[in-house]
């Protein structure tokens, strides 16, 4: 793990804001393959919602850090809240954020905001995956200890070591990393399928939810739980799920009513077209 990599003068150049300005950019580069091979023109969009959903991620990962996890901590700080390098970012506020600027966009630019959520949904989870890696990178994300040999060792200079200082702590974001890889081939392979508009976004929220969800219970940088029961990004990822699997269904329920209704004016079509053809 090396938080810096090299100093220009006394500035430090971290090894978390260049992977995650990198997961960005790879992320947008992914996303444009996806929308050209759509063959719509989709991709002359990617770049500039690369960047607007970028920085709103950015900032609605902090804010949402700041305000749901650490509040009582940053508002006796203020003059820390933009101090990322020290950990505090949130993903599922960022995705929140991210998207909603992508919808806002679609909808100025006159985009199918559903398609178009289909089409970038693995670029997302991609871009997330390699996010996980600054995690490690910078020591924070970090896991509980294991109460074994085995696990994670943390240099001095980071927030994991100062709070559980030498022990072995589960691999917690490492093991989140991987599952967004695994997620990425699976949303992969169900574009590769016969599927309704909406349903593979639905799919990509449905899958990490429940990755996140499982993996809190590794979690050791935050504790607190909500009413006593779970953890507020378990409260988050349980909701999302709900979500994600009505509007997963509720997407192809809503495409089998269309072809219902497509059904009847293509019989019609198909009739009227052999009569003219016999009056020929």
């Amino acid at each position: 793990m090396h938080q810096y990599l090299f100093y220009i003068g006394n500035f430090p150049i971290r090894a978390y804001g260049l992977v995650i300005s990198l997961s960005i950019i790879l992320a947008t580069g992914a996303g444009y393959f996806f929308a050209k091979k759509e063959g719509k023109g989709y991709e002359k969009h990617i770049v500039d919602l690369g960047i607007y959903c970028g920085i709103a991620g950015l900032l609605g990962a902090r804010l949402w850090d700041v305000f749901f996890f650490d509040w009582d901590y940053y508002s006796n700080h203020l003059s820390e809240l933009l101090a990322v390098w020290q950990g505090g970012m949130a993903i599922q506020g960022g995705v929140l954020l991210g998207v909603l600027t992508g919808v806002f966009y679609c909808h100025q630019h006159q985009l199918d905001t559903l398609h178009l959520m289909d089409i970038l949904a693995p670029a997302i989870i991609l871009g997330q995956a390699l996010g996980r890696c600054a995690n490690l990178l910078n020591g924070d994300a970090f896991g509980a200890p294991t109460g074994s040999s085995f696990g994670l060792l943390y240099p001095e200079t980071t927030l994991a070591f100062r709070t559980y200082g030498s022990q072995p702590l589960w691999p917690a974001e490492v093991w989140e990393g991987q599952l967004d890889m695994v997620i990425f081939a699976l949303l992969l392979m169900f574009r590769c399928t016969k599927h309704a508009k909406g349903q593979c976004f639905a799919l990509y929220v449905f899958l990490y939810s429940a990755a996140r969800f499982c993996l809190e219970f590794l979690r050791g940088d935050y504790t607190e739980k909500v009413l006593g029961l779970m953890t507020s990004a378990q409260a988050t990822s349980s909701l999302l799920m709900a979500l994600s699997a009505l509007a997963f269904m509720a997407a192809h329920f809503y495409e089998l009513r269309q072809k219902r209704k497509r059904k009847p004016s293509l019989i019609i079509n198909a009739t009227r077209q052999k009569k003219e053809g016999i009056r020929s």
